[in-house]
């Protein structure tokens, strides 16, 4: 994997060089677990239900990012970064920015307007983002 593109974003200031911490990585994939726990819980609104799974997702998706040593202060930059971090597929980004857009306009204006499909798909794209970011492993030559 590349991180070229990654590189090009720091030069335009889009994201930072940050050393990676593996503590804050494991802190943020641990919360995300919680996150997605919390999406099957009885008795949780609709609502309740992709807000946890957008903020598991977000979180993975800066867990990623740090992994690999970059830090970005944009929610939606995270999102697209995912295509370098975690080789994720082009499609389940755009799921992820259309959830970021969502979540924007419930936080704003507040209304908030999904699909059980949308939720559905959220909520599995959000676990299998879990199993990429496990995969990447420990950052090398830290535990």
């Amino acid at each position: 994997m590349t991180l070229k593109e990654l590189d090009n974003l720091v030069r335009i200031n889009e994201l930072k060089k940050e050393e990676p911490d593996q503590e804050e990585i494991y802190r943020m994939i641990e919360s995300a677990r919680r996150y997605l726990d919390d999406t099957d819980l009885e008795g949780l609104s609709e609502d309740g239900r992709f807000s946890s799974a957008y903020t598991a997702a977000h979180l993975l998706s800066l867990a990623a990012l740090r992994r690999h040593g970059y830090r970005s202060s944009n929610r939606y930059q995270v999102f697209q970064c995912l295509v370098h971090t975690v080789n994720l597929d082009k499609t389940r980004c755009r799921l992820f920015g259309q959830c970021h857009n969502l979540r924007n306009i419930a936080e704003y204006e507040g209304s908030l307007e999904i699909t059980p499909a949308l939720l559905d798909d959220l909520i599995k794209t959000t676990r299998y983002l879990l199993s990429r970011v496990v995969s990447l492993g420990p950052v090398p030559g830290r535990t």
